[in-house]
């Protein structure tokens, strides 16, 4: 136990003095927050009724899938992970721990946005904060275990930003923090679907903020609850200690495997 919180304590402290995850766990999520919270209620007074959610999400979205892939290949890449293997450190905490902190740091921020915007910028406040507190649990659970994915089966630190940008970009046009899913066609519906931001801001509407759900809310949460940990289970299948490996355990596409829930919704809900 004193090593995994030696660890864990060792990576909560990076996250702020490394200046790429204190861009992405912080500074990025929050000056955009800052941004939109200026520029967005004038364009669309609406948006303030869903800016807080919307701007948890972005945070949750950015700091997981821009800021976690990368030091895990870095790491995989100088040979970090075989002194870990040597030291015996399971390959369990080294994806786990780094999840858990950015979680941690992603806490604070959320604390920051909801209790900030409603003063700053009159945004609408959560009606029900359990509901609102256990979608951000299991959107972080959903972004987290993609992120980490990501990092498992990224060849290079350059894929990793192409990787991560296919879920991203999308999130953000069509994920619901900008337009309203009702007001998408009916096909970007159906890819929406596939984002974890589309079942966030569905569950946060119908669950926490007092609005009306697209589709089942509850749904949603167990959607992205299941996807994580689906994607933590195949992010430790797939694992490997060194990049020079030459075998692994399971083809890197098994990952799209964590699609399955989201593609599970789409025909059930």
């Amino acid at each position: 136990m004193s090593a995994f919180m030696t660890h864990l304590s060792f990576e909560f402290k990076t996250g702020i003095r490394n200046k790429n995850l204190l861009l992405m766990n912080y500074l990025f999520p929050l000056g955009f927050y800052l941004l939109m919270g200026a520029i967005m209620p004038g364009i669309n007074p609406f948006f303030r009724e869903t800016m807080i959610p919307a701007m948890v999400t972005f945070a949750i979205l950015a700091a997981t899938l821009l800021g976690l892939p990368d030091p895990l290949v870095s790491a995989r890449e100088s040979g970090i992970f075989r002194s870990y293997k040597i030291n015996g450190v399971p390959a369990s905490s080294i994806l786990f721990i780094p999840g858990l902190t950015t979680g941690m740091h992603l806490a604070i921020v959320t604390l920051i946005i909801t209790f900030t915007a409603a003063f700053l910028f009159d945004a609408a406040v959560p009606s029900n904060g359990l509901n609102f507190f256990i979608t951000i649990v299991a959107l972080s659970m959903a972004c987290s275990g993609l992120g980490i994915l990501i990092g498992v089966v990224s060849p290079s630190t350059r894929m990793t930003v192409l990787f991560s940008q296919i879920i991203f970009v999308p999130a953000m046009i069509l994920g619901g923090l900008m337009l309203p899913f009702n007001m998408l066609p009916e096909a970007a519906q159906i890819i929406a679907q596939l984002l974890p931001a589309t079942h966030a801001m569905n569950a946060f509407n119908g669950l926490a903020m007092g609005l009306t759900a697209d589709f089942n809310p509850w749904a949603s949460v167990a959607i992205l609850a299941s996807s994580g940990l689906l994607a933590f289970g195949l992010a430790l299948y797939l694992f490997s200690w060194d990049s020079k490996n030459s075998q692994r355990r399971g083809h890197p596409l098994l990952a799209l495997l964590v699609l399955l829930p989201y593609v599970i919704g789409i025909l059930v809900l």
